[in-house]
């Protein structure tokens, strides 16, 4: 095997770690009753606690879910677990885009930041609807492409939550207002270009759409 292989396995590895990890997480403090909601969560003023509840839970489904469905063994050996996860796949985000967006604009922290998330949720939204409608058409390669962005926008949830760590140290543990503005872009726009890159870069797509069956003479 290449070196080029055996760090892509690597990296895809501890993206997958990272994924059912925050995602994890996300449930653990939905099954808690969200008591142990970390400080930044509570400095947003949302206008109820519900908002964020359901986008804390639906991104948590999301993540640990969306990872898995890139596995070829999956795909081949058990396709209607691959269908099935990601028609659960595709509702969380939908849950958890609407939710987000919906709260997106009440951050503390300014239209920036709130701006910053709710283009998020949209382009969240918008890729994971995509990844959906490819699939009905048994466009499999278009599919899997979209699928590729959305899965990037939903790692926002994990590089948010490298970059405030390193924000709140560097601010003497205070609340990172400044970070936090560009942080609301940092933790999506990055994920979405290397997606992008990642796609351009590809050869040939892993999975090619069925070939069109042909009427008898």
């Amino acid at each position: 095997m290449s070196a080029a292989r055996v760090g892509g396995s690597i990296a895809w590895t501890l993206i997958m770690l990272l994924s059912v990890g925050t995602g994890g997480y996300a449930l653990f403090l939905a099954a808690t009753g969200f008591q142990y909601v970390p400080p930044v969560v509570l400095a947003n003023a949302f206008p109820s606690p519900l908002g964020i509840e359901v986008h804390i839970t639906a991104s948590g489904v999301a993540l640990l879910l969306g990872a898995f469905q890139f596995l070829k063994a999956l795909r081949s050996k058990l396709p209607a677990v691959h269908r099935w996860t990601g028609r659960i796949y595709i509702a969380a985000c939908a849950v958890g885009g609407v939710a987000g967006a919906s709260i997106a604009l009440f951050s503390t922290s300014g239209p920036i930041a709130g701006w910053g998330f709710f283009l998020l949720a949209i382009t969240w939204l918008v890729t994971t609807g995509m990844a959906y409608t490819r699939a009905l058409q048994k466009n499999f390669v278009d599919h899997e492409r979209w699928m590729i962005r959305s899965f990037a926008l939903t790692l926002a949830a994990v590089t948010l939550r490298i970059y405030l760590p390193i924000a709140v140290i560097q601010n003497q543990g205070e609340f990172p207002v400044d970070a936090y503005r560009a942080i609301a872009w940092l933790a999506w726009v990055p994920n979405l270009v290397v997606a992008e890159l990642w796609i351009a870069s590809r050869r040939k797509p892993k999975r090619a759409n069925p070939a069109p069956s042909v009427a008898p003479a």
